[in-house]
Formats: structure tokens, sequence, C-alpha cells
């Protein structure tokens, strides 16, 4: 979806209960500003009686002309330069990956300590890549999971 701001899923309810049960304490919970993770990130917020803070910053990664597109929609020679340079192509014109890991290890260098950062796959992948863990790049998280940094 990149930046495209979808509302999030219908199951918004369970996965707050879910999470509010399984994550550890926070101090803080900082949120992209795009409503699929900011509703999710209120909700918490609500739950644990935090106030919500928000950055641009850890919007998801920009994919240009490939927004709102099915994946066998894009031509074959863009997403075949795509895959050959996952963190440096940017054939949808929008933003590379390393982009986004600019854009994000900034947001992520000024989140406090012991605090739930609520994003999108890319900048996980890139919050990942920055803390130096192996295959980072192609790393999956399900919906609505977690990774601990």
């Amino acid at each position: 979806y990149g930046v495209t701001d979808l509302p999030p899923g219908p199951d918004l309810a369970n996965e707050v209960r879910r999470l509010h049960a399984q994550l550890p304490q926070v101090t803080a919970i900082v949120s992209s500003p795009l409503q699929r993770c900011l509703r999710l990130a209120e909700a918490l917020g609500r739950a644990r009686g935090l106030a919500v803070a928000t950055d641009p910053r850890l919007r998801e990664i920009d994919l240009g002309a490939w927004e709102g597109m099915r994946w066998d929609a894009i031509p074959r020679g863009q997403s075949d330069a795509w895959a050959a340079d996952v963190t440096g192509a940017r054939p949808h014109g929008g933003e590379s990956a390393m982009m986004l890991a600019e854009r994000a290890g900034a947001a992520l260098a000024e989140v406090p300590q012991g605090a739930l950062v609520v994003t999108h796959m890319g900048v996980i992948r890139a919050a990942l890549a920055r803390a130096g863990e192996p295959g980072a790049w192609e790393a999956r998280v399900e919906f609505g999971g977690w990774v601990s940094l």
C-alpha cells in the first residue's frame, strides 16, 4: 500500500486486545501518521493510559506510480529492476529502500528508550537493518506482529 492512507482492517478491536495483553510495558507510543497505524496506536494508548505522538518519517515507503497497484499489474521490467537492487532501485519514481532507511533511521534515533513504535513493514525492515539483523530487507512480520529492538 505504500503511503496510500487506508484504514485498518475490520479486526482492529481484537488486535488491540491481543497486543495490549502481549506487549511489554512501554514508556511512550510513537506512530506513523497513516491511519492504519495511527488508529491502532491510539487504541493501544487509551488501553495503556499513554498519549500518542506521530512522526511522518515513520510512514511506509512511497511506491510512486505503483501506489494502489496489484503486484501482478506492475510491468515486469520495473519489478525485475527493483528486485535486482532492493535497497537502491526506484523504478516506480517514489522512494528507494535506502531513502526510506535514512528517513526512518532519523526518526528512530529520536524515539525514547522503552517506547512502542507503531509503523509499517518497510520501516520495520529498515530498523532491523539498522540494528544489523541479517536478512533484514527480506524479513517478514505478520500483520499485527511486533519485534523488540
